[in-house]
């Protein structure tokens, strides 16, 4: 990320001065994916791209905002009815008004911010922006007084409340909290954390982004996700205690057969299985068990394809690249239909399976895939 050039950007297109630079990264989840809503555990971690901002306070009640990147600029106040139209604004706007909720005097401030979060690559660069502001205007107006998780909930809540979008915690959470050379297991239900070494030594991990988005995702995971309350309903009847299927075993599931239909019976298999799997990844990474940790990454693959169905023929395509080129592993990331895989690929073997695979995607779709190398970075910070 370049901070030398959105501070000239700041400084022209405010009053010559300067402020303070932040920032806060996206992100990646390795393993464990449609398991938040069951209750289940995430295991995400920050990268080194994002997003960067210079802010000052201006001495009034106004919001002067730039973005670099769209070259578009918005004035805003921080009451309620001075919700903004454009939608980059409200995320801005959204983390002012959440962090007023809380109790922090955010005065107006001039500010100018780009990124190099990847979009639509599923990297999380909306959540980058929540963060970078909710820890900078902490830090400016509110005495660093809201500790981190409340600024994840920040972001969160901005999403919920200012742009529609109904997510859940992981996303602002590995922005706020990220840590180089780590990843983070969240428990979804508790919100407990640890952090796991992540030493790829001998490995690379890198993102392919089949550059392609299919518009029944969000009615698609509205379904799975009424699927998997189905399952614990049907469940709950003999095991009164589970509230979620992050309680259930595939005992449990077996014997509620006959009163879901089958297609909720898949989608719970896959959801049980891939909360068991983001502990046994954190377990093999505790060994350096890097074998384990693809094997566990083919198999959620596998899972979020055949059993939740959330995978697409370019997906598919290109975890079997990744299959065919020796790749360690390989799978969807996030939502599914579309967007990219993650793979965790050795170092001899890259540069073959980088080629290969955008050879043959582009000989099948007639496109070729974006390819992003990730390494594993700090969350939210003030940069000076």
């Amino acid at each position: 990320m370049d901070t030398e050039y959105v501070r000239s950007r700041f400084i022209k297109h405010f009053d010559g001065t300067t402020g303070f630079l932040y920032a806060s990264p996206g992100r990646i989840n390795l393993i464990g994916e449609h398991t938040d809503y069951n209750g289940g555990f995430v295991f995400p971690g920050a990268v080194d791209k994002g997003m960067i901002a210079e802010i000052k306070p201006n001495g009034t009640d106004k919001v002067k905002a730039y973005s670099i990147d769209l070259k578009d600029y918005v004035e805003f106040g921080l009451n309620e009815e001075d919700a903004p139209r454009a939608s980059w604004a409200r995320y801005i706007f959204g983390v002012c008004r959440e962090m007023i909720k809380r109790g922090v005097d955010v005065k107006g401030f001039n500010t100018a911010f780009a990124g190099d979060v990847p979009l639509g690559a599923g990297m999380s660069s909306s959540a980058a922006l929540e963060s970078t502001y909710a820890f900078a205007l902490n830090e400016l107006f509110g005495e660093n007084k809201i500790d981190k998780f409340e600024l994840a909930k920040v972001g969160q809540a901005t999403e919920h409340n200012y742009c529609g979008v109904n997510c859940g915690i992981m996303d602002q959470f590995a922005s706020v909290f990220g840590k180089a050379g780590s990843l983070i297991r969240l428990d979804c239900r508790s919100l407990e954390y640890q952090y796991f070494p992540f030493h790829l030594e001998g490995y690379r991990l890198v993102l392919m982004d089949s550059v392609v988005k299919h518009e029944l995702a969000s009615s698609a995971y509205n379904k799975r996700r009424q699927s998997c309350e189905a399952a614990v309903a049907a469940i709950q009847k003999k095991h009164p205690h589970v509230e979620f299927l992050r309680d259930c075993t595939m005992a449990m599931l077996e014997e509620a057969k006959a009163d879901i239909s089958a297609e909720d019976y898949m989608r719970a298999e896959y959801v049980i299985e891939e909360i068991q799997r983001v502990l046994d990844v954190c377990e093999a990474l505790e060994k350096d068990d890097y074998e384990t940790v693809g094997k566990k990454m083919y198999e959620t693959h596998h899972g979020m394809s055949k059993l939740y169905e959330v995978s697409c023929e370019e997906l598919d395509f290109l975890n079997d690249c990744a299959k065919e080129y020796g790749v360690t592993g390989s799978r969807v990331m996030g939502g599914g239909f579309g967007g990219c895989t993650i793979n965790l690929v050795k170092d001899e073997l890259y540069d073959n399976f980088v080629e290969k695979t955008k050879a043959a995607f582009k000989a099948k779709f007639g496109r070729s895939p974006k390819v992003y190398d990730v390494v594993i970075g700090d969350g939210s910070r003030r940069l000076e």
